[in-house]
């Protein structure tokens, strides 16, 4: 079978969970196509399924801006008609989903056509998809797909509340692959962030708004004042300036504080935390928490979202309504004042972790795969046993 894959190519968890579908996939056989601005953050190209074709917008005085969704459109239709593809995978309804529609209606006009599955991933209906520059196109492309995902139950119900959704939504979580959090850390690598006396707090994000980072700020402020320990902050964003505001404003959390912003080892370092702090205002799923858990960490986290399909309160971490430094903070306090609690929920969040392994999921993807195409009266040019 020959996938198109269309996503972001940034960390986000939409390019994430797309990038690590498609090298999955390629390792079982199929031929993947991945259509992106750039190479996506994680892909691994030496695998010879793994074909990256980079939409590139050419510039032109007369656009204010240039139309990125109409490159898109036509290096779609170009890859369909060169390479023979049997299905694409938008991630992201906008621009993904609108720009591979119209690319199935250009090749209508020359009597082919193409299957279109669009994964749901969370800000493309709870954020971008509420203004209304964007409302009615997002619900037009949802419409038009041939067989529509979400990543979590939550998203799904906020899909059918905002939008007057006319196809069923099949609910496919988000996945890790638990072999990647395999293996232990050594003593001395943890040195090098905290003493054998100091727990580890950890926050992952893009830092945008809707993290709340202020609150993970605050929250570790709260629990510092109890106990001894060092944050952890990992990733990129627009919020970082209130980080240094919030330095300035603390000057004692000054050397308490590392700020990372992106890395490639993640996983080693997730190994070496205590406890993750995910205060959000919105999360779909809550990928970040899932990766935490697949290295033993504990989550404090708000309910917001899809947070407490993965999150358990009381057996994998815990969970406070959204804005609720207080609650959080204590909970994180009495999570790290009891050794054996910690120890109990650090079992508990890997178990739940191994719940969402990428073997659990991929079988998933792959029927509906093979039920799209059912649907839609076609052949795969190979069949994946």
């Amino acid at each position: 079978m020959k996938i198109g894959i269309l996503c972001y190519p940034t960390y986000g968890g939409s390019g994430i969970v797309a990038t690590e579908l498609g090298m999955s996939l390629a390792h079982k056989g199929y031929e993947v196509h991945f259509i992106s601005s750039a190479l996506p953050a994680r892909l691994d190209i030496t695998n010879p399924n793994i074909f990256f074709h980079k939409v590139n917008v050419e510039t032109y005085p007369l656009f204010e801006y240039q139309p990125y969704d109409i490159a898109l459109s036509s290096m779609i239709y170009r890859v369909v008609n060169l390479y023979k593809l049997d299905l694409l995978h938008a991630h992201y309804a906008i621009p993904y989903a609108y720009a591979a529609f119209t690319a199935k209606q250009m090749l209508k006009e020359e009597g082919r056509d193409i299957p279109l599955v669009t994964t749901l991933h969370g800000t493309d209906i709870t954020l971008v998809g509420q203004h209304p520059s964007y409302k009615h196109a997002v619900e037009f492309s949802i419409n038009q797909s041939d067989t529509v995902t979400s990543v979590s139950a939550s998203l799904k119900a906020d899909t059918l509340k905002f939008f007057n959704i006319k196809k069923e939504i099949q609910v496919i979580t988000n996945f890790i692959d638990n072999s990647d959090f395999g293996g232990g850390v050594q003593t001395c690598q943890r040195k090098q962030f905290a003493k054998d006396d100091e727990k580890i707090l950890i926050h992952v994000s893009n830092l945008r708004p809707v993290k709340r980072i202020m609150e993970v700020l605050q929250i570790f402020k709260n629990v510092h004042a109890r106990i001894k320990s060092k944050l952890i902050i990992i990733g990129e964003g627009p919020e970082m300036e209130k980080i240094n505001q919030f330095l300035e404003e603390n000057p004692e959390l000054i050397g308490e504080i590392r700020l990372l912003g992106k890395v490639n080892d993640l996983y080693r370092i997730l190994q070496l935390s205590d406890v993750f702090l995910l205060p959000s205002e919105q999360e779909s799923f809550g990928l970040a928490a899932l990766e935490a858990m697949a290295a033993s960490t504990p989550v404090i986290s708000s309910n917001a979202g899809g947070i407490p399909e993965v999150n358990i309160q009381g057996e994998t971490g815990f969970m406070a309504e959204i804005g609720n430094v207080e609650a959080m903070s204590n909970y994180t306090i009495k999570l790290l004042s009891d050794e054996q609690l910690l120890n109990v929920m650090k079992e508990n969040a890997k178990q739940q972790a191994i719940r969402f392994d990428l073997q659990n999921i991929l079988p998933v993807y792959e029927e509906m795969y093979a039920e799209t195409l059912r649907k839609f009266n076609t052949v795969p040019t190979k069949v994946i046993p």
